[in-house]
Parts: C-alpha cells; structure tokens; sequence
C-alpha cells in the first residue's frame, strides 16, 4: 500500500542506534520520511543523502538481501549496511531522483503511465536466475490464505473490493484460479508510484523491494493498474497502460485473481 514520501526535520532518532551508524549520521540532518507503522524511516541529508530504516528484529533481513540485489542489477539503491541488535537497521544511498508522486510526473499523465508500463516489461524481462527468492508467487498464495483464514478481510484499500461480494467469493474465485499463477519473472511485489524514482523522467531505481521475488508478474500489473487509478483518480490509464507494458503477456483474467488474493491483504 502506498503513501507519498514526506520529510519531516527531527532534532534526534529516538531509538538508541548501532554505533558504527550512529557515527556515519553524526552531525547530518535528520528527516523522518516514514509512511507506514511498521517500520521508521530516516532521511539522513549528508552528501547525495541516504535513508535509515528501522523496523522489528528480523523484519529487514529480506528487504536488505532484495535491495542489494536489485542493485546488483543496476534496478535499486545500494545497501552499505544491515544490522540486525535490539531492531533491524538497514542503511542505503539514496536514489537520484524523485518518486513517481511527483507532481512534475502527475502532471504528464499519459508520459507517466507509458514510463511505468515500459519499466515494467524491462524489469520483468531482467535474467533472475541468481534471485535468493525464486517462489514468490507460493508466499504470496501462503500470506493470503492465512489472512483468509484469520478474517483479515480490509475493504478500506479497495472500497468495492473489485466487486467481490464477501470474503467467501473472493477465495472462492481464488482457489479455482490460483494454479493459474505460473509465470516466473522477476518481480518488484508492490509495484506503486512511491516506489518507482526517476531522474527527470529517466528511470532510476526501485525502491521498497521486501515483496520482491521471482512470482507471476500479474502481481505487478495488477498494481500498476491500481496505482495509477489511485493517483490519478481514474481508471481512464488502464488500458493504455497494458497496451504500454504489451498485451502479448498480459492475461486480464488473472487480474481478477489478484484482486481477489489482494482483497485479504
């Protein structure tokens, strides 16, 4: 789920840090430029800037393996260092550029759309024969039928739930299709404006990589449809956006199916 990035000037990081961190930060300016309660995020503004996150202990392990990664691919930020104490502390160089919230890239619609759409296809066309996640459409099928099964049915994210009249229909439509989910590309997981950043309009890098993996990748059309229907507040971009990524690999149907896993978190 996504959230603009904010930054908010803070006098001091409230949690005792690691000392080898609390050196490389001493005496920068600190912004806190969380979105989310899971997890604090610090912008640190020294040099070309880097960002701190914080979150529970063992929650980062995977994030950090991810964003190394996707830098090893030359498709995110790089880590200089993960500690795992007291929290998870995972320390990364900030990306050139803006995310795609921007209201220079908001602005130019069509331009946005067809830039997110062909980044799209070229990350799902990247060789991912190294991925230390290599069944991500599995945990993602495993998360959603545990939050079935424990009632985590949030209507707010997606107010008519796709048209899904309960929780029993979506996973029934679910189960009938699941297996359908077969295709391996490398995935980003939560494919949102705020985690696409841009030099103006050259693509930068991806941020927020801790869904990533090699999964099905209507996972990602199916957020990329949704996100610019959330910004934009139209779903006028849709088509167009398929037709940008290329319909040769796009089955509507399995988006459906992913609205339907999507609807249980």
């Amino acid at each position: 789920m996504e959230k603009p990035m904010k930054k908010t000037l803070i006098t001091k990081i409230a949690e005792k840090l690691p000392k080898n961190i609390e050196r490389f930060i001493s005496g920068a300016a600190i912004y806190d430029s969380s979105s989310s309660p899971e997890a604090r995020v610090y912008f640190v503004d020294k040099g070309e800037g880097y960002y701190l996150k914080r979150s529970e202990l063992g929650k980062l392990e995977k994030e950090a393996q991810m964003t190394q990664y996707f830098y090893s691919k030359k498709l995110g930020a790089e880590v200089l260092d993960y500690i795992s104490n007291d929290y998870d502390w995972l320390l990364t160089k900030a990306i050139r550029g803006e995310d795609c919230t921007y209201s220079e890239y908001l602005n130019n619609p069509e331009r946005l759309c067809d830039t997110i759409a062909c980044e799209l296809r070229k990350l799902h066309e990247t060789d991912y024969t190294d991925c230390p996640v290599m069944e991500r459409t599995s945990e993602y099928l495993a998360t959603v039928e545990k939050n079935y099964q424990t009632g985590n049915y949030d209507k707010s994210a997606f107010p008519d739930s796709f048209g899904y009249r309960s929780p029993e229909e979506a996973h029934q439509v679910l189960e009938s299709r699941k297996d359908a989910l077969q295709e391996k590309v490398l995935l980003h997981g939560d494919y949102c404006l705020p985690n696409i950043i841009l030099d103006k309009w050259k693509f930068s890098g991806f941020i927020d990589v801790d869904s990533s993996g090699v999964g099905d990748r209507h996972i990602d059309l199916f957020w990329g449809v949704w996100t610019l229907w959330f910004n934009l507040k139209t779903n006028k971009y849709r088509d167009r956006f398929l037709d940008a990524y290329g319909r040769d690999k796009v089955d509507e149907s399995l988006l459906k199916v992913i609205a339907a896993a999507e609807v249980f978190g």
